[in-house]
């Protein structure tokens, strides 16, 4: 279900956007200061893993819904 292509799309897109803005709210003074070292990098990945992730998860409980 999770790499089905639409619902990896949808998945994918909402990391980005939401990832973005999350990055600019909390990482992004430290990356034009260039102080961003391995930690902040990591922090800036998981940024963008988390919506990722949390997306997936809906999609999961819905069609779990769906088929109940």
């Amino acid at each position: 279900m999770i790499v089905y292509r639409r619902h990896l799309r949808r998945t994918v897109c909402i990391a980005l956007v939401v990832g973005t803005i999350l990055f600019a709210i909390n990482q992004l003074d430290v990356v034009l200061r260039g102080n961003a070292g391995i930690v902040v990098w990591t922090k800036i990945a998981v940024t963008y893993l988390v919506p990722f992730v949390v997306s997936n998860l809906g999609i999961l409980v819905a069609t779990r819904r769906v088929r109940s």
